[in-house]
């Protein structure tokens, strides 16, 4: 198994749980809390369905790409598995950017993207 990737697969995993807990408790809860969640459909409920279960999709991308990560671990690296590996370095690579970007640094998962980034391109070494 690659080291590597199984380490990457890892923190995948550890902030998709991360994501979909705390962005329950501290974000989603809070402003479902609020008067003025828009009305669509007659009611805000609409609002908040859809909210959630936007928000939870981001948790399961994360454990996709975590799946991905042991399956790719679990073989030699052929032009395929390198082709994937690519695509989530890139995607994670592109995910620390935005989230570096969009909280000005001050919303530290960009950090473990970053390191998810590097440990998919040391494991394609």
């Amino acid at each position: 198994m690659n080291f590597y990737f199984v380490t990457a697969a890892m923190l995948a995993f550890a902030i998709g749980l991360a994501h979909s807990w705390l962005g329950e408790r501290y974000i989603l809860m809070r402003l479902f809390r609020r008067a003025d969640i828009p009305h669509l459909f007659g009611s805000d409920e609409f609002t908040k369905r859809t909210l959630r279960f936007a928000w939870h999709i981001t948790t399961v991308a994360l454990f996709g790409a975590a799946a991905l990560l042991l399956i790719v671990a679990s073989f030699p690296l052929d032009a395929t598995a390198r082709r994937f590996s690519t695509a989530i370095a890139v995607t994670f690579l592109a995910s620390a950017v935005v989230a570096l970007i969009g909280s000005r640094g001050r919303h530290l998962s960009w950090v473990v993207f970053l390191l998810i980034a590097v440990l998919v391109w040391l494991g394609m070494r």
